[in-house]
């Protein structure tokens, strides 16, 4: 308990510092400045992964219904892409590199997923939700593989990793829904977003109903506790509160026990 205590603690002063930290790098921007997923022709983004680690990894996901997050998956995976097994050990972080693919890959996946009409008048919420909802849905055919790698997720060294794509898919998920403000609330919906996005993914893992409509009622009642589409939260103290107070849940929604 003590273990998983102080876990809990050094995630809530990460995040503390990391609110300080990038409220301070951009104190003389208009605003944070993120990795987009647009590109031009003659500036196109890099890759996110290296060419053998994307052939090892991307074959790896194939296994993972069946083999779930593990060195298995991750051995198998590099057979099928021709390579030796010793081929594994450029992954220096081993499963947790596997999990990070998945997370990054359906992260970048989204803006192919979800598309709006030009000239579409649904408006920033319903947009917001859609996205969600289908980056859930993107843990189908592996959500009974989640939890462990949940639990992966919730070790201490992989914690800062896990927060960073975390706050990645929260703040693409508003990009593509189109949000344009520049005031304080650019940081407090991406973390309220970034909360209720971690607790509908654990939900899910348990999640027996058909087409996951038990999941979806769940985002909706979720969006709607923390007044996410309609409501702001002002000031410093304010968002650093809202850490503090679902630091613990965040924990809870990558496998500890606290």
């Amino acid at each position: 308990m003590s273990i998983l205590h102080g876990r809990t603690v050094a995630l809530s002063r990460s995040l503390r510092l990391k609110v300080l930290t990038t409220q301070s790098s951009h104190a003389f921007r208009q605003r944070p400045a993120f990795t987009r997923t647009y590109f031009s022709v003659h500036h196109p983004d890099p890759p996110p992964f290296p060419e053998i680690q994307d052939r090892i990894l991307s074959a790896a996901i194939i296994r993972l219904p069946e083999h779930g997050f593990t060195e298995r998956a991750l051995a198998l995976g590099a057979k099928d892409a021709g390579y030796l097994d010793v081929t594994v050990q450029l992954f220096p972080r081993g499963v947790f590199d596997l999990i990070n693919y998945h997370l990054v890959t359906q992260r970048l996946a989204l803006k192919d997923t979800v598309q709006f009409p030009e000239g579409s008048t649904l408006g920033l919420g319903p947009k917001i939700r859609t996205l969600t909802m289908a980056r859930l849905r993107a843990n189908a055919d592996i959500i009974h593989q989640w939890q462990g790698a949940l639990g992966y997720m919730s070790l201490l060294e992989n914690i800062p990793a896990s927060m960073k794509e975390l706050q990645a898919l929260s703040d693409e998920i508003w990009y593509l829904a189109g949000d344009t403000a520049v005031d304080f609330s650019w940081y407090t919906k991406r973390a309220s977003l970034a909360a209720v996005y971690a607790s509908s993914e654990l939900f899910m893992t348990t999640d027996t109903s058909r087409d996951f409509s038990a999941t979806e009622e769940f985002l909706d009642r979720r969006l709607g506790d923390v007044r996410l589409l309609g409501g702001t939260v002002g000031g410093m103290s304010q968002y650093l509160g809202f850490w503090a107070s679902n630091g613990v849940n965040l924990a809870r929604s990558w496998g500890m026990r606290v």
